[in-house]
């Protein structure tokens, strides 16, 4: 599409004190419709033509993209009651676990989960972190002494899954439930194509829904039985201890719970490292730069590790679009947002904004940890979400994921044979390819400890 052929943008007349939201072009949105464009592609081209308050009518009533960090702010923290989740994209999959759960059910659900994730609740999982990722390390060490390739995101998968899996059972991930449990991932791909119509969208991953709903009911029945892994209860076993006082927590919320943690605790942890992984072979000053801030679990190393994480994140959000629905009228940044109207926070392209970022597509994991580098402005920075619908597991992700990177870094250095050469924006943004890569032998310095 050529950006010069583009009109002046309207104005749609949104009621309220504010002015009017500017809307894109409506022959740009029609081209990029008849060009078959990616979402993401039409919303950049908002928020650089209008700003950080625009509107795009990709129904018949525009939506409001929201980037500007005050409206960001605003909408997810300041008035969470007026800009509300009406579903979630993976409801097939997850269920009325708390990811979409709305109203007082997901308020009871959150309160439950909360502990298990913050101070006291941290502590439980980390040996499992530890002995997940110390698995991983050793896995990398055979690929270095025989030279096997290996595909780096089916590693990061086979990372995360490996911990979640034992934070929610106890038990290490065996080779039977990874098998069966490849069915999350095969769904969660297939979600942005499925058909419009719910029945004819669950027709068509009836199989994969079918092994997942199977290795969730064992799971819910050992817990039940009160029977308890190697590593000790796991979380689905605090879930089923609070069923005896909330008979909502019937069999199929345990179930859309565990595979709500499943896919939020493997796929975007998972994804992030992948990205990281990707970052650093483009980058590979950083990776030297991050082991030579400090010795060997050091403060100063952790802190830079963090930094590589975090950097990543900026650029690979893993909320990339959040879509709320307004139910009152409001001023957004000055500008009239009707109730019912519908609004996607992108924190994809907020951390993309040179205003906010400079060099926003530049990998720079200083601006972590130098002071005058990070964008301390509320609702600049939101890999995770803000407000009180913000990700639970964001403590949970960010010391799994600084944890393998302590185990892997010092001794590994893959050697990517190709690298996805385009981005899939489903419901995480994800490398869009195999990242099939191999260790040199003499990468076995300190993989295990």
């Amino acid at each position: 599409m050529d950006p010069d052929a583009i009109d002046e943008p309207l104005a749609p007349q949104l009621s309220g004190t504010g002015r009017p939201v500017p809307e894109l072009d409506s022959a740009y949105v029609d081209r990029w419709r008849t060009e078959g464009g990616e979402l993401v592609s039409l919303l950049t081209r908002a928020r650089e033509r209008l700003g950080g308050v625009a509107a795009v009518r990709l129904g018949p009533r525009p939506t409001v993209l929201v980037t500007d960090p005050g409206a960001v702010q605003q909408v997810l923290a300041l008035r969470p009651d007026r800009y509300v989740k009406r579903s979630h994209r993976a409801r097939l999959l997850i269920g009325d676990g708390v990811l979409a759960a709305t109203g007082e059910a997901w308020k009871r659900q959150r309160r439950l989960l909360q502990s298990q994730f913050t101070g006291t609740g941290m502590r439980r999982y980390e040996q499992r972190i530890t002995e997940a990722a110390r698995t991983t390390a050793e896995r990398w060490a055979g690929y270095a002494r025989t030279g096997r390739t290996f595909d780096v995101g089916e590693e990061m998968r086979r990372f995360a899954l490996d911990t979640i899996w034992r934070s929610l059972t106890g038990h290490p991930l065996d080779a039977a439930t990874a098998h069966e449990l490849t069915a999350v991932e095969a769904v969660v791909a297939a979600l942005p194509t499925l058909p419009a119509d719910a029945s004819d969208a669950r027709n068509a991953v009836a199989a994969d829904l079918a092994r997942i709903d199977a290795v969730a009911r064992q799971a819910v029945t050992a817990a039940r039985s009160g029977a308890v892994g190697p590593d000790g209860p796991g979380l689905l076993q605090v879930l089923v201890d609070a069923s005896a006082e909330h008979p909502e927590y019937t069999d199929r919320l345990l179930r859309d719970e565990l595979v709500t943690l499943l896919v939020a605790g493997h796929e975007t942890t998972a994804t992030t490292l992948t990205w990281l992984y990707l970052l650093l072979h483009r980058h590979p000053a950083a990776r030297e730069e991050a082991l030579g801030a400090g010795s060997e679990g050091s403060p100063q190393r952790r802190a830079a590790i963090q930094a590589l994480i975090s950097e990543t994140l900026r650029l690979y959000p893993s909320a990339w679009i959040l879509p709320r629905h307004a139910t009152q009228d409001d001023v957004l940044a000055g500008y009239a947002v009707e109730a019912g109207t519908d609004v996607l926070v992108c924190p994809y392209l907020t951390h993309r904004t040179p205003e906010l970022w400079p060099n926003p597509e530049h990998f720079d994991p200083r601006r972590f940890t130098d002071p005058d580098g990070r964008r301390t402005r509320p609702g600049a920075y939101l890999p995770f979400g803000i407000g009180p619908r913000a990700c639970l597991g964001l403590q949970f992700a960010l010391r799994e994921s600084t944890v393998l990177l302590e185990h892997l870094l010092p001794a590994h250095v893959p050697a990517f044979r190709s690298t996805p050469a385009e981005t899939a924006f489903g419901l995480t943004v994800r490398p869009d390819g195999p990242t099939p890569a191999t260790l040199a032998p003499g990468d076995l310095r300190s993989s295990v400890r």
